[in-house]
C-alpha cells in the first residue's frame, strides 16, 4: 500500500490541538503532561531485574518499588505508550511510515545517528537533573502560568533562534 505523503498539519491547528490535550489531561488526571519520568521508571525496572537489592536501597529509584509497588503502575507509562501508538497511527494515516534516515547535506548517516543518540541522551540526563522535560515545563507549567516555565520557554526560543543563525547555511 503505497501512499503519497500528505501535507503536515497547520502548526497553529496542531498547537490548539496540543493545548486541548493538556486541558483534558488536567481535567481527567489532575495534572499536565510530560515524559522524562518514564525514562527513570524504565531504568528502575531494568535495574530491578538485574539487581533488585540495589534499586530497593537507592534513594532515587527506591520510591518506584517501595512497599511492593509496581514500577510500571503510573499514568506516565500509559501516556508514553499512547504517544507511541498515536504517532504510529498518524504516520500510517498520512502515508509517512516509510522507514529511513533523512540525510543532511555533506554529513554521513553514522555521524548524524551518533549526534542524535548523544544529544538525546544528554537531553534525557538534563531533563532528569532539572526535574522535568521541555514538554512538561512548556505545556504543563506554561498552562498554569508558572513564571519559571515562561522564562524557560523564552530562553529555549531565544537559544533556538540564535543557533539557527549559526547553522542555517548547512541546510541550504
Amino acid at each position: 500500500m503505497s501512499q503519497t505523503p500528505q501535507k503536515l498539519w497547520n502548526p497553529y491547528l496542531a498547537g490548539v490541538a496540543l493545548g486541548l490535550v493538556v486541558l483534558v489531561s488536567y481535567l481527567a488526571l489532575g495534572h499536565g503532561i510530560g515524559a522524562s519520568g518514564f525514562a527513570s521508571r524504565a531504568g528502575a525496572a531494568a535495574l530491578n531485574v538485574v539487581a533488585p537489592e540495589h534499586v530497593a536501597e537507592n534513594a532515587y529509584m527506591g520510591k518506584y518499588v517501595a512497599n511492593g509497588a509496581d514500577v510500571w503502575d503510573d499514568w506516565l507509562v500509559f501516556e508514553v505508550i499512547g504517544v507511541f501508538f498515536g504517532g504510529l497511527v498518524s504516520a500510517f494515516l498520512a502515508g509517512r511510515h516509510k522507514p529511513g534516515i533523512t540525510k543532511a547535506a555533506g554529513f554521513p548517516v553514522w555521524g548524524r545517528m551518533t549526534l542524535a543518540f548523544g544529544g538525546g541522551a544528554l537531553m534525557g540526563f538534563a531533563a532528569r537533573l532539572a526535574r522535568g522535560c521541555t514538554s512538561g515545563q512548556a505545556l504543563s507549567g506554561g498552562a498554569v502560568l508558572s513564571a519559571g516555565s515562561w522564562i524557560f520557554m523564552f530562553a529555549v526560543f531565544a537559544g533556538g533562534y540564535a543557533l539557527a543563525l549559526v547553522v542555517r547555511r548547512q541546510w541550504r
